[in-house]
């Protein structure tokens, strides 16, 4: 078993903290005895969050509540504060459904800057800030979307493979980083609602993170959950254009009456 304080040493640096994905690796990492730095809009979440961490396992934690929005925010905040951060979990994000001509421009766009202007500039922060070979780690997060086009979350899509395939290049480009790709399915948390989806049936947030944690020393791309991998496995048979037909069909049911947000 991985000794997540000794191969990333210093704090974890979790975004989207307050919810989901973000919040279930967050309490994973303090089970491991990591200091955490959590990162989300919302700040009475995260504050209770971190007193509940802080009394249940006795680590340090600091909280940054800041909009993502801004790409540049995290970077300089963490440059004023000289924070050793040995891991980053990059699980901040938001998703669109509808047909583009009708959703609000100003929401994808805002999309683009936080699922993917964010990840950038954290992720060349985190280059920058861990050079010591084998202690550092870079988590990004894709998913079951990024392999095809889908209609009706067209962009959203786009983002995710754009996560995909940047830690894709990134794992090769510095070696010395465990950066792992993780790709769920649809998962049972507060993204469902903001998305107009719904992912009551899906895989829990502590699922995936207890998987993503797990495949993180070596990094590569993970896909949580057996029915994740079955699912993927199975679209990646297919031709391109019949796995946009195939994964349109299967988000059918869960999309909910689409309005602008």
């Amino acid at each position: 078993m991985t000794d997540f304080k000794v191969r990333y040493g210093g704090a974890a640096l979790i975004t989207g903290a307050s919810d989901g994905i973000g919040a279930a690796i967050s309490r994973e990492l303090a089970a491991k005895g990591m200091d955490l730095v959590l990162v989300a809009r919302r700040a009475e979440r995260l504050d209770a969050l971190a007193t509940a961490l802080k009394a249940e396992h006795s680590v340090e934690i600091e909280v940054l509540p800041m909009d993502l929005a801004d790409p540049t925010a995290l970077p300089t905040a963490l440059d004023e504060r000289d924070i050793n951060i040995g891991l980053t979990v990059c699980a901040a994000g938001f998703g669109l459904t509808g047909p583009l001509a009708e959703t609000n421009l100003a929401d994808e766009l805002s999309m683009i800057d936080v699922n993917c202007k964010s990840v950038l500039a954290l992720s060349r922060w985190s280059v920058n800030h861990m050079a010591a070979p084998g202690r550092g780690g870079l988590m990004l997060f894709s998913s079951i979307v990024a392999f095809q086009g889908v209609p009706r979350s067209a962009n959203y899509a786009a983002t995710k493979a754009w996560n995909q395939v940047f830690a894709e290049g990134l794992r090769a480009e510095v070696p010395w980083l465990d950066v792992l790709a993780v790709a769920p399915g649809p998962v049972a948390s507060g993204f469902g609602a903001r998305s107009g989806m719904d992912t009551s049936s899906g895989a829990t947030p502590r699922q995936v993170a207890v998987s993503a944690l797990a495949a993180l020393p070596g990094g590569g791309t993970v896909r949580p959950t057996a029915l994740n991998k079955f699912l993927q496995g199975s679209l990646a048979v297919l031709p391109r254009g019949l796995r946009t037909r195939a994964i349109a069909m299967a988000m059918k049911p869960m999309m909910l009456t689409t309005k602008d947000t």
